[in-house]
């Protein structure tokens, strides 16, 4: 199932419309790079679902899903080998850990972004992921409310459309 994603701010699926928070780089398309904090425009296959078990109960979900743990981490350095995959830390090159104490990583589904396959430079870590209160921009994901999240997942949301 699709759900689409419009710059403005709104995910709409099966009739319901959701607030999001997107890159504050804006929405981007063939010129998407590392480090621009814009929100890849096109089809994101969901690839699976990630969560803090400590803090959220498993959500339910059309894709695979996964427990966190706290040595995990994501690999945005496009000089590595492992550039734009999941990585165990403390790793050799720069990544980003998915143990979070701030609630946005709690749940987090893995967008289908420059991974098949990776190029790099292209971008990395793009998930769709718990939204600050204050719904601020991401630095290029897609987030929600985590109820709205929830919501989304439980639906079989397998791809967003982002225009």
């Amino acid at each position: 199932m699709q759900a689409t994603v419009h710059r403005d701010g709104r995910l709409v699926l099966g009739g319901q419309m959701m607030r999001v928070a997107l890159g504050r780089g804006g929405v981007r398309g063939a010129d998407k790079q590392e480090g621009d904090s814009a929100t890849p425009l096109g089809v994101l296959p969901l690839r699976r679902v990630l969560y803090r078990a400590d803090r959220a109960k498993p959500p339910e979900c059309a894709v695979p899903i996964e427990p966190l743990a706290p040595e995990d981490g994501w690999c945005d350095d496009p000089t590595h080998r492992d550039y734009n995959r999941m990585v165990r830390l403390p790793h050799e090159a720069r990544c980003e850990a998915l143990w979070r104490g701030d609630g946005v990583y709690d749940v987090i589904g893995v967008l289908g972004w420059n991974d098949a396959p990776v190029m790099r430079g292209r971008g990395s870590a793009i998930f769709l992921h718990v939204a600050r209160p204050d719904y601020a921009p991401t630095e290029g994901c897609v987030a929600l409310a985590l109820a709205d999240l929830r919501r989304v997942l439980a639906m079989g949301v397998t791809e967003l459309v982002i225009d």
